[in-house]
């Protein structure tokens, strides 16, 4: 990984999704100076599901010192808050736990590329990389990356970024297939809204720490570098406060894929045992507490992280749908909605039925 920088360059324009790699060419000129413009190479990334990027390197090395446009999705401006994902990234990169930023656009940020093997749905259950993830995980929900200053305790962002989502739902699809999908398989607002109600109410009785989380660890998201023996989470757009277990949750979530989703590759619960006492061993020992895990702890633990879970697949749902109305990516955000959706039903009842062992 490149070494971080201490404020990022800014640039007053926005890049057209059409002329990404001239833009690139262009602003490396300040950004990397050194480089011979024309021994510099572009490359198109795939499996971004929303924004668009590029990378640029010189000939010969890619990988060495890669650099990395992401061109904002449009209208992602609804879903996400690019303000705090510029200075969560800053703070990020300074402690090594995400590639640095190097230039900032209106609709676009220029960063380092983070090397390796992107997980799949085979490599994400390796045990070693398990806990090198968990490690990782560790590491990050213990960066102060947003600090109060008046000295208060952090609350979770969780259910005020679902509010804010689900009031931004469209309510038609003009195009009538999407339509005639839309009203057949996804449920109404007033229902939703009742739905979070009931998440809120199993998710607020958890007793456990609310965390700088990075809320999407997805495959895609995990890049494992065998040299380095280390794991680095990109993309971190929906960085936020949050219940401690919610990003475990979500990534076992993840197991399925996200072309083919899969969700009979979820974790069962002895996998997931084992996945578990990794971490909090892990959360104990960046702690200077004991790492001995008590089976009643591993328990409670297991039940938090699966009423996460569940609440992930309604999270990302929500998600969809104002994907599936502004997003000018070629992929199926409301058949992506509808799957979320059905799994969120299909498995509500199981999860939140869960209950922590009498004390």
């Amino acid at each position: 990984m490149a070494e971080a920088v201490k404020e990022p360059l800014y640039f007053d324009q926005s890049i057209d999704e059409s002329k990404i790699e001239s833009a690139g060419f262009e602003a490396l000129k300040k950004v990397r100076p050194q480089w011979d413009p024309t021994g510099v190479k572009s490359k198109v990334l795939s499996g971004g599901i929303t924004n668009k990027l590029v990378c640029f390197y010189e000939d010969g090395k890619f990988g060495e010192d890669t650099i990395v446009i992401r061109v904002y999705g449009q209208k992602t401006d609804l879903i996400i808050d690019r303000d705090s994902e510029k200075k969560n990234m800053i703070v990020l990169s300074k402690e090594d736990i995400c590639p640095p930023l190097y230039a900032v656009f209106k609709n676009a940020l220029m960063y380092g590329f983070a090397s390796g093997q992107v997980l799949d749905e085979k490599t994400v259950r390796d045990t070693h990389i398990g806990k090198l993830v968990a490690k990782e995980l560790v590491k990050l929900q213990l960066v102060k990356s947003s600090e109060r200053t008046d000295g208060s305790k952090p609350r979770s962002e969780l259910f005020d970024k679902l509010d804010d989502w689900i009031s931004k739902m469209p309510e038609k699809f003009d195009d009538p297939v999407k339509q005639e999908k839309f009203s057949r398989h996804i449920k109404p607002r007033s229902v939703l809204q009742s739905e979070v109600a009931i998440l809120k109410e199993h998710l607020g009785a958890m007793e456990c720490p609310i965390v700088y989380a990075h809320n999407d660890l997805l495959v895609g998201n995990v890049i494992f570098n065998e040299k380095s023996d280390k794991v680095t989470f990109i993309d971190h757009e929906y960085g936020m406060f949050n219940y401690q277990p919610f990003d475990i949750g979500n990534h076992f979530c993840e197991f399925a894929g996200i072309e083919e989703v899969d969700y009979n590759l979820y974790p069962d619960k002895e996998f997931q045992m084992g996945w578990l006492r990794s971490y909090l061993q892990a959360w104990n020992q960046a702690q200077g507490k004991s790492t001995d895990v008590p089976q009643s702890e591993l328990e409670t633990f297991y039940v938090y992280v699966n009423k996460c879970a569940v609440t992930a697949h309604f999270f990302w749902g929500v998600w969809a749908i104002i994907q599936s109305k502004y997003s000018t990516i070629d992929f199926d955000y409301l058949e992506y909605a509808v799957i979320r959706f059905g799994e969120y039903f299909r498995r509500k009842e199981e999860f939140l039925s869960l209950e922590v062992p009498s004390k």
